[in-house]
């Protein structure tokens, strides 16, 4: 299992200028975090490729920049805006395909208690979306993520047995803490339709730390992944906030890898 980071790490830095620097620090495995429509067009992706290439790095998984409007633009009851928003998130399928990424992270429906879709018509929403993006060779994979939909253990779970093999999950430590959810239950509702990891590290006053620098239960969570047979790989996320000196970012990708080396 690889340690990899996202470009959101050193936002709002550029994003090339934020590829670039990670590489150099000689992280090889990338999410890439969309911040603009200009960044996932023709013209960027070639610019990303070029430097993946040039550092011989692979890119594992898009990040929409409109992860906040998913309610808005995929998840309301204007079918219509639906439709078009599906044409306008195949833009991204077709920039993580060309980037050879395997992932599109969705976040989903937020202030969901008040919404005027079901649970039902959510399932089928992404459902179809997901097959959209199987047209394009990748997956688009929900990630759980605190005030949204995706924050209920529960929900995830009735996802899962309602979709089976149709669906696919993003484990994220932080969105649990901060949904006032157990990391490992959320973990446990994925199962083995887990298919990619955001990792990072918490304490009881803070919600989002570099890994090894609270009390995440690293083992219980890697016995856990054994038993799903999970063979991905994990992605350092945390904001810039999160740390002072860029060699923290390497210090935790070698606590990880050490982590790692008898998994």
């Amino acid at each position: 299992m690889q340690t990899g980071i996202s470009t959101a790490c050193l936002y709002p830095e550029p994003l090339e200028a934020s590829f670039r620097t990670l590489t150099s620090m000689q992280f090889r495995t990338f999410e890439v975090f969309f911040n603009t429509w200009s960044e996932f067009q023709p013209p960027f992706i070639t610019l990303l490729r070029r430097i993946a290439k040039e550092q011989n790095c692979r890119i594992l998984s898009v990040h929409p920049y409109t992860s906040g409007y998913e309610s808005c633009l995929l998840f309301s009851n204007y079918e219509r805006r639906f439709l078009d928003s599906v044409s306008f998130y195949e833009e991204y399928f077709r920039a993580a395909r060309d980037l050879g990424a395997s992932f599109v992270v969705l976040h989903g429906q937020r202030d969901y208690q008040n919404s005027s879709i079901s649970e039902e018509e959510y399932i089928d929403r992404y459902a179809y979306l997901n097959r959209r993006a199987k047209t394009f060779g990748v997956t688009l994979a929900q990630e759980n993520v605190n005030r949204f939909r995706s924050e209920d253990p529960a929900f995830i779970r009735r996802m899962r047995r309602r979709l089976q093999d149709d669906c696919s999950f993003v484990f994220d430590i932080k969105q649990a803490v901060r949904a006032g959810q157990d990391p490992f239950e959320m973990c446990s509702a994925m199962g083995e339709r887990l298919v990619h990891i955001h990792i990072n590290d918490h304490t009881e006053s803070e919600d989002c730390l570099l890994p090894g620098c609270g009390r995440m239960d690293y083992m219980r969570l890697l016995s856990m992944l054994r038993s799903f047979g999970y063979g991905g790989e994990v992605i350092i996320e945390v904001y810039r906030k999160n740390f002072t000196e860029l060699q923290e970012l390497e210090k935790a990708r070698n606590f990880l890898n050490t982590l790692f080396s008898n998994y």
